[in-house]
């Protein structure tokens, strides 16, 4: 009769442990962000209009007709006066920068970033099991993982990933490794650390394609604490639902459409071809259909499937020929706030039309393009941050991630806010009652308006003070 009952109860509880064991190993597998820190330069750093348009214009190899591209590219971009440069820029060497240039600018954004970052959250550098940098535009040697863990003398024993090449989306690429390590290690601290270094990657020569970096690009950075132990999720800011990752770089147009290369004069720069555009919007439609079922409430699934259906039916009833609109899938029965990377005006402007948003969705993008310009892959930070300094996030709230970057690619994630979020002490705090201005105009054509008038055969550089000859 005991072994009866023996028997009995090990078929009714072994398959309830065997199922809070499972559910136990997942809850291990969180992923969640306690906090992070973007990196907001010196003041002596800032590109107002009138030096932007002196390093323009001092530049030996472009003529009038670049120099009236630049000017309407740069008064629609979106980018304001308080946006942040190299120091090479400042010494009037950005056209023969040194090594030692390019690893200062990165050693200064590390050494302020980690050390806020790490002293705020109580977590010592010696606690840090996962080490995942991306800086795309500079590879050197020790890595500049090395020089991190030299620095703060991380233990032997630290998982490290020191990422390059990977754009403007490399920083949820470095959530996805963390993510993944979480998976197989449990009760750890990960520190994930993404910028861009301008100074080697300033273009001196006057192809447009790639002179049009030169409007873009900012200096900036974002270092992230996350960690997967579960007596720390109270205290964790965000936590991670969901992250998919779509590659077109099998497409040569994708592919060639965004890359590093060497213009016809053998001046190295960044090349943003015409292809662009299409490239990122085929990526953004590949990735929305597979993270879509994800992240929206099956009634809106069911719904868009029914509105199709019949619009595609009546479509092939009517003798008229006549459409009915295009159905949209709600995005916001799924998703609170949109973080949106500031790759320009028209990237932010593309994805609102596609995910059909307003103002007040790609404000966030649009007031961190204004401040910061395009920092490359930590520019999703500084929209987080815009949004949390305006008390938008709340406990529960979903904040949907995209970004791009070469390759081609685009990535997106999903975070849960696990604590309401506000009083921000981040990098917005000194400004952001000033956002949004009342007018986002640049005032680069009222100071630099002049050039349009200008007569080709006759115009003479103010800065150099020499004719060109076209």
């Amino acid at each position: 009769m005991d072994f009866l009952l023996l028997a009995y109860a090990f078929l009714i509880f072994y398959p309830l442990f065997m199922l809070w064991r499972r559910s136990d190993g997942k809850r291990d597998r969180e992923c969640y962000i306690l906090d992070y820190e973007c990196y907001k330069p010196t003041d002596d750093r800032k590109l107002d209009t009138e030096f932007s348009g002196q390093v323009i214009l001092r530049s030996k190899h472009l003529g009038l007709n670049e120099y009236k591209f630049l000017l309407k590219a740069i008064v629609s971009s979106g980018i304001g006066e308080q946006t942040y440069g190299p120091r090479i820029m400042f010494k009037g060497q950005e056209e023969n920068p040194a090594l030692q240039d390019s690893v200062s600018e990165m050693d200064e954004f590390f050494h302020d970033s980690i050390e806020k970052l790490l002293a705020r959250s109580g977590i010592s550098p010696r606690e840090i099991d996962v080490l995942v940098v991306n800086v795309s535009m500079l590879s050197v040697v020790p890595s500049l993982a090395a020089r991190i863990i030299n620095h703060y003398k991380l233990r032997e024993d630290v998982k490290v990933f020191n990422l390059t090449g990977m754009g403007c989306s490399a920083s949820l690429i470095s959530v996805n490794i963390v993510q993944n390590v979480f998976k197989s290690c449990k009760n750890v601290y990960a520190l994930a650390v993404t910028s861009e270094s301008l100074s080697p990657n300033w273009y001196a020569g006057n192809d447009r394609s790639m002179i049009l970096a030169n409007c873009l690009f900012r200096s900036g950075g974002c270092a992230i604490l996350l960690t997967n132990k579960r007596a720390l999720r109270n205290r964790a800011m965000f936590k991670l639902k969901c992250l998919v990752r779509t590659h077109h770089g099998a497409r040569d147009e994708s592919h060639d459409c965004c890359m590093q290369k060497e213009d016809e004069q053998g001046r190295l720069g960044f090349h943003l071809g015409k292809s662009l555009p299409k490239a990122a919007t085929r990526a953004l439609v590949d990735n929305l259909r597979e993270i879509t079922p994800k992240i929206l409430p099956v009634r809106e699934l069911l719904r868009f499937m029914v509105v199709s259906f019949a619009r595609k039916y009546w479509s092939h009833r009517s003798t008229k020929g006549v459409a009915s609109p295009k159905p949209v899938i709600n995005f916001k029965t799924g998703v609170d706030h949109f973080c949106i990377h500031t790759g320009g005006k028209a990237v932010i402007d593309g994805i609102g039309v596609n995910l059909d948003l307003t103002e007040f969705d790609l404000e966030p993008a649009r007031m961190t393009l204004h401040r910061f310009g395009n920092t490359s892959a930590s520019s999703l930070w500084y929209v987080l941050g815009y949004m949390e300094a305006k008390k938008r996030l709340k406990k529960g709230d979903r904040v949907l991630m995209m970004s791009f970057g070469a390759g081609f690619k685009c990535n997106s994630c999903l975070w849960e806010v696990v604590r309401d979020l506000g009083d921000a002490d981040n990098v917005w705090k000194d400004c952001i009652d000033s956002y949004p201005p009342k007018s986002l105009a640049n005032p680069f054509l009222e100071k630099f308006g002049w050039i349009n008038n200008e007569d080709p055969t006759t115009f003479v550089n103010p800065f150099l003070q020499a004719p060109y000859f076209p």
